[in-house]
């Protein structure tokens, strides 16, 4: 892989916490710095195309999702997205023919101490440089097939459907 295109919808990984509101707000995409500390050896751009939690993801907003990736030259693409809705989105982008497209959040914002955002984001960018076409779910250190998988909201964590 030569090339990486970074698809930002928010979520929990790009979260911040406003202490005068005690309130979480989706900040900017933290994944663009994340790889640049790491020193990846391989070319991306980070494409943010929404700051939403993905509880209050529209139809309309995954069709934004699966345009913005079906307009992509690049092959390899990588998605951040919120959890809870997550396998909902990679069910959607399914279809796209071409592309290894591998979607990623965090359960706790990157900004954070302990935060599972950085080894996530890992977990994805070997996944997409080593899968074959199609689309692909990595959370919990595991990739998950979209149609096989789903999220445990008591268990904070991703298992088999």
């Amino acid at each position: 892989m030569q090339h990486l295109t970074i698809v930002t919808t928010g979520g929990t990984i790009d979260k911040i916490y406003f202490d005068d509101k005690s309130d979480y707000k989706i900040g900017a995409p933290q994944i663009g710095e994340i790889l640049g500390q790491l020193g990846v050896a391989f070319g991306f751009d980070v494409i943010p195309i929404l700051r939403k939690d993905s509880l209050h993801m529209t139809a309309e907003d995954r069709a934004l999702i699966r345009s913005t990736i079906e307009a992509q030259p690049h092959r390899h693409v990588l998605v951040t997205h919120g959890t809870d809705t997550m396998v909902e989105t990679a069910r959607e982008l399914a279809s796209i023919p071409g592309k290894v497209i591998v979607l990623t959040g965090a359960l706790n914002p990157a900004r954070f101490q302990g935060s599972d955002a950085v080894f996530n984001i890992g977990c994805a960018v070997a996944a997409v440089q080593t899968l074959p076409d199609g689309v692909y779910i990595t959370m919990n250190g595991r990739v998950w097939d979209p149609a096989k998988v789903r999220k445990n909201r008591d268990a904070n964590r991703f298992e088999q459907a």
